[in-house]
């Protein structure tokens, strides 16, 4: 999450500042948050193609694969970042539940918390839908998308 901000910090709110600063203007809501799910998409999706790993599944020795164990191809990798993002479905039926219930919005604290209850917690857990293999369970992302994710052996020195 830590590298995310990173990502997020400079090329969301860089622009953002330079835009209000030299323009007097934002951006709309939605289309803030396109702006951010196609920053975060060209940083997964690089990656993925490139080297199979983000910055923090190099950390975590994860590689993300094709089927055959290659690396993945770029429509590969749009398809698993866009499965990957299903978690936002239900989070926005919760939140405009929560509006329609209160009749405002909940506000920026219940929303994060929302959102990573989601994609920490609940989106993991789509791995125990996968009965066919119980050992080796994939999410669901890359059960549609036809990835997988697999351990690296520890480097020796």
């Amino acid at each position: 999450m830590l590298v995310l901000l990173g990502v997020w910090a400079l090329g969301y709110l860089v622009p953002s500042l330079l835009i209000g600063l030299f323009l007097g203007t934002t951006m709309p809501e939605w289309l803030a948050f396109a702006h951010v799910y196609i920053l975060f998409g060209f940083y997964f999706v690089w990656y993925w193609r490139k080297t199979g790993q983000t910055l923090a599944m190099q950390t975590w020795r994860v590689k993300l694969v094709n089927m055959q164990g290659e690396l993945l191809t770029r429509d590969q990798a749009l398809k698993r970042y866009a499965y990957a993002s299903l978690w936002l479905v239900p989070t926005i039926f919760i939140y405009a539940a929560w509006r329609v219930s209160i009749g405002k919005p909940p506000g920026l604290w219940p929303t994060i918390e929302l959102m990573f209850a989601m994609v920490l917690f609940f989106w993991p857990l789509t791995c125990l839908l996968d009965f066919r293999n119980p050992l080796g369970r994939q999410s669901l992302a890359d059960r549609m998308s036809k990835t997988r994710l697999v351990q690296l052996p520890k480097e020796t020195n």
